[in-house]
């Protein structure tokens, strides 16, 4: 699998207008609905699911990174996007450090691997220096998606 299986460019924010943990998720999940990444009327319990998720444990992994993640029935395929936000967001991170890059999942329950795939495949990319570092310099969508476009060329 590959970023480009998984994120939707469209969907891509390249300065979160958000400051908080649950505005930037909420921010991320509007903009994948507005892309068509799902119906529109699954937004709010998308939102619901997503949030009550993080609030189980935080998905700041450290290094500037988030991965917040949800399995729910609406979802046919793993969609994601990525939101920055330069001035950084707490999300409780496991290094107590602020998150400058939030990457969204999300899959659907009934495929287990299918998500795990798209964790990892994520997960892969964000453990890279190198695309944590240019992530956090990208400064618009077209950066970011040539960023993604490199990655899986990489890969």
């Amino acid at each position: 699998m590959k970023l480009s299986d998984i994120m939707v460019t469209d969907a891509i924010v390249s300065q979160l207008g958000g400051t908080t943990r649950d505005e930037a998720i909420v921010e991320l999940i509007e903009s994948l609905a507005a892309a068509g990444a799902f119906p529109k009327k699954n937004r709010d319990e998308i939102i619901k699911v997503v949030l009550e998720r993080e609030s189980q444990a935080t998905t700041g992994i450290g290094k500037g990174v988030a991965l917040p993640h949800a399995k729910l029935k609406c979802i046919k395929k793993p969609v994601g996007t990525i939101g920055r936000s330069s001035e950084g967001i707490d999300f409780a991170a496991l290094d107590s450090k602020p998150v400058h890059s939030v990457v969204l999942l999300l899959s659907s329950p009934d495929n287990p691997d299918e998500h795990l795939q798209a964790m990892e495949t994520i997960f892969k990319h964000i453990q890279r220096d190198n695309f944590r570092k240019w992530l956090r310099q990208s400064d618009s969508k077209e950066q970011i998606i040539e960023l993604l476009k490199d990655a899986d060329e990489l890969a």
